[in-house]
């Protein structure tokens, strides 16, 4: 046996220690503030992704689940909203009768699909479906008018296919052709579960019309900007987009009703239109069968729901496990009850004065990025003069909404589980169609108190920050300025960052839709942008997989923004005095690790491929440090120099204000 000296020993010990510690700062921030966190944590079973944000969301859904049973336990009256969020619950946590139907909810939906005859007949039951959220082929919604904004509007825009994007239907690389093999698969077994007729052509069928739809919609290019929406009358659109009954469709939802219509994309329809002259009628009730039974298997018997998991949770995003049944339940009474649930939940869980502070705090983020637009060297005074105007105009709702929707009208029964799922989808649609017809209500939420997000409303001009996303790491009471500047002043910073990017610029302080950027400023933007889509096509998270650039620019500009802003506003809330030092650390490096702490996030291999490939948002690590080495702030407060891995020229770093 050879020796081993003690110097030796002492080496190896040495070397260990080292590869324990976080790197510096300076050359990974992301890391330095999360790797034990990273390391510390499990992925849950039933997640793809873990993260600050989810933390918030597991927490949120806990003290809902705590409020549903303090509902429970006191046996609410009929009738009374309390009793709807119970029996909801109790339908989806406790749904031991709905094995025993089997196949049965399915039959007389596929029954219709299946005497389908003409493309007249395929438009009006793809409307009737859509009261319940299923039909297709493309995705309605309603919202503000960009040319009145105080009306609504239905508007139609591509979509209609069950994969997360079009690379999935079109890519030859072996990942994604062995995806749509398994995806055929997922197909043939449902159909068979469904009593379907050759389950293995209609698979076929149905994956040959989605992959045709992924063909003809329009995809982000650096050079080619989303294309301008139209509004166009249901008869206007059966002249440009023939081969499609836009009456029958529309009638099923009422959407025959209303003046007109947004159609976004309008090339998709274009190609939707050849697409219903040239396929036969039964690829097309394959298609829809494919949609309708994808919807409701999470509301079948367990060999549906295990099918839709083994597809889209397994094989598409490396989801280990599914979502409890108590889970399960939360969510849809947050999707179907949200204000009657939102509002106990604002009552029992909004911390006293959280309100008050993050309106000072948002105050002050409004201050600054006035005080940055207007040292601004790129932008011309007209383009300035508007940009004030819009952050004068303004609106930042905190907490929760005013007004709570009555759902007074909707049955909710607690042995009905595809039931209360129908009922409450048809609820939704009567409602929205019920809103286009009446003034806009500005006091109304676009989300619920417990949601644990933040919103930009570019039509309203408005930062929406619910109760739930007002809890640590992104809000901390017990914290210093410095760290919620870092955390939820990013956040505010980031969403109003929306405002005045390169699609903000088509809404100005009114609400309009116009274009108030002039050449130059085009110009002084774009010359800044195309700096930050190289830095991030730069990134490869995976071997042979990089981040795009374009297709994760809005995010990645809210994040740089918001950053910027976000310390800036800090520097102003002092008012001249020197930030305190805690511990040793200063208040720039506070605002920054919280910064960095924010994003922290473990994500399962399957799932990270799948939104490198269709997501608008870049990994986290680059989120956290992509903006954090642009800024100059981030330079002075850790002493970065040349040959530190986050350093870049100071001709490199992009400043957008």
């Amino acid at each position: 046996m050879k020796s081993v000296s003690l110097i030796s020993l002492i080496s190896l010990v040495s070397i260990a220690a080292a590869q324990l510690q976080p790197p510096r700062p300076q050359d990974n921030l992301y890391l330095h503030v999360n790797s034990a966190w990273l390391d510390a944590t499990a992925m849950p079973a039933d997640r793809v992704s873990h993260s600050a944000f989810s933390e918030i969301t597991d927490r949120t859904e806990t003290d809902l689940r705590a409020i549903i049973e303090q509902l429970a336990a006191t046996s609410p009256a009929p009738g009374t909203p309390a009793r709807q969020i119970v029996d909801l619950y109790t339908s989806v946590a406790d749904p031991k009768y709905v094995e025993a139907l089997g196949a049965t909810p399915l039959r007389a939906e596929l029954d219709r699909i299946e005497a389908m005859r003409t493309m007249r007949d395929v438009a009006a039951e793809a409307g009737r479906l859509s009261q319940f959220a299923v039909g297709g082929p493309f995705e309605g919604s309603v919202g503000v008018d960009p040319r009145n904004p105080s009306r609504l509007v239905v508007r139609l825009s591509q979509g209609g296919n069950l994969l997360p994007d079009r690379e999935y239907y079109l890519s030859d690389t072996a990942a994604f052709v062995e995806l749509r093999r398994k995806y055929e698969h997922y197909l043939v077994t449902i159909f068979t579960l469904a009593g379907r007729p050759d389950p293995a052509a209609g698979a076929k069928a149905a994956l040959a019309v989605e992959t045709a739809l992924a063909r003809g919609e329009w995809a982000p290019t650096a050079a080619a900007p989303e294309p301008p929406a139209r509004a166009l009358t249901l008869t206007r659109m059966a002249v440009e987009f023939p081969g499609f009954d836009w009456q029958g469709w529309a009638r099923p939802q009422g959407v025959d009703r209303v003046e007109d219509i947004l159609v976004l994309h309008p090339s998709y329809f274009a190609t939707l239109s050849k697409l219903t002259q040239s396929v036969p009628i039964d690829s097309w009730k394959a298609w829809l069968a494919a949609r309708h039974i994808t919807a409701l298997a999470p509301y079948l018997s367990a060999p549906f729901v295990d099918a839709r998991f083994e597809f889209f949770g397994r094989e598409l995003t490396g989801q280990a496990a599914p979502r409890e049944h108590w889970k399960r339940g939360v969510g849809l009474v947050n999707t179907y009850l949200g204000d009657a649930i939102g509002r106990l939940y604002a009552q029992q869980r909004f911390p006293a004065g959280a309100e008050r502070r993050v309106e000072a705090l948002g105050a002050t983020i409004v201050a600054a990025f006035k005080d940055a637009i207007r040292a601004s060297d790129w932008m011309s005074v007209a383009a300035k003069n508007e940009a004030v105007a819009k952050l004068s105009a303004l609106s930042i709702k905190i907490g929760a909404p005013s007004r709570w929707r009555d759902y007074g009208a909707l049955v909710v029964k607690a042995d009905d589980l595809l039931g209360n799922i129908q009922r409450a989808k048809m609820f939704d649609t009567a409602y929205r169609m019920q809103r286009v017809s009446a003034p806009l209500d500005r006091r109304e939420w676009n989300t619920t108190p417990q949601t644990a997000n933040a919103f930009y409303n570019p039509s309203q001009n408005e930062i929406v920050l619910p109760a739930a996303i007002l809890q640590a790491p992104l809000y901390d009471a017990a914290a210093d300025d410095a760290a919620n500047y870092g955390g939820i002043g990013a956040i505010i910073g980031h969403e109003l960052a929306h405002a005045f990017d390169s699609r903000g610029r088509y809404v100005d302080s009114r609400g309009l839709s116009r274009d108030w950027w002039k050449p130059e400023d085009v110009a002084g933007f774009s010359a800044r942008a195309s700096g930050l889509v190289a830095q991030f096509n730069a990134y490869q998270p995976i071997d042979g997989i990089r981040v795009d650039g374009v297709r994760t620019f809005q995010e990645n500009l809210g994040d740089l923004i918001g950053l910027s802003i976000a310390h800036r506003a800090y520097r102003l809330s002092l008012k001249g005095r020197p930030a305190p030092v805690v511990g040793g650390v200063t208040g720039d490096q506070r605002l920054l690790l919280r910064w960095a702490g924010i994003w922290r996030t473990k994500t399962r291999d399957d799932y990270q491929r799948h939104q490198l490939y269709s997501s608008t948002y870049a990994p986290a690590e680059y989120r956290a440090n992509g903006p954090a080495s642009n800024v100059e702030a981030f330079y002075e407060a850790f002493g970065v120099r040349e040959g530190d891995q986050m350093f870049r020229p100071p001709n490199m770093r992009i400043k957008i204000w």
